[in-house]
């Protein structure tokens, strides 16, 4: 059932991207709707997974590329779309590429992203990139961008349209700071792994 979820969500989330090329009020809310649906799809799928004792290494490494394709999905279609600059889905995807390649050496070598045998050994590299604060912090950030940016496009004007910009896009570049900085510890504590013993 978890496994159905995640990838279920990436069904979704293609559809919401998918219609956000159609300019219409009615179409923009439901890629909202579809959004907050995926964005809270993301917690199920785990909380699914502990409930029914459906853990796996399999689930574990499912949901977090079903993670990446819906972040990169809606990043790319944003930039597609011209909502927003070019960089920033490259620089999260190419932050996404580096830090997956290199979690993928440290698993060879026994560690893994976060837990009790993390690939991260200092504390300020676990808190920026395993601690819950960074990572809920990330996903909101995320939530909200995604969300409210949608929200901000709507072809139509609204009283509240300029706040919801304000803040939508506000915390797109905070996703991407912290996006950015969640991945320079995982590059510098990386560099053992290339060390032969």
């Amino acid at each position: 059932m978890a496994n159905f979820i995640s990838i279920f969500r990436v069904v979704l989330c293609f559809i919401a991207a998918g219609i956000l090329f159609i300019k219409d009020d009615a179409v923009y809310l439901s890629a909202f709707i579809l959004t907050i649906l995926v964005i809270w799809m993301d917690g199920l799928d785990g909380y699914v997974a502990r409930k029914f004792n459906e853990t796996s290494k399999f689930g574990a490494m499912l949901d977090i590329l079903s993670d990446r394709i819906v972040e990169n999905v809606y990043w790319v279609t944003f930039a597609v779309i011209g909502w927003l600059p070019l960089w920033i889905p490259l620089a999260v995807l190419t932050r996404g590429l580096v830090t997956d390649g290199l979690r993928s050496m440290a698993l060879e070598q026994g560690y893994t992203a976060f837990g009790t045998t993390t690939m991260m050994q200092s504390k300020i590299g676990k808190f920026i990139v395993a601690s819950n604060f960074s990572r809920f912090s990330y996903a909101v950030f995320k939530a909200i961008a995604f969300a409210l940016l949608i929200l901000s496009q709507m072809p139509s004007d609204y009283a509240l349209k300029p706040l919801i910009s304000t803040i939508a896009y506000a915390s797109v570049y905070i996703s991407v700071f912290f996006c950015i900085a969640r991945g320079i510890p995982v590059i510098i504590e990386s560099k053992r792994f290339f060390v032969k013993n």
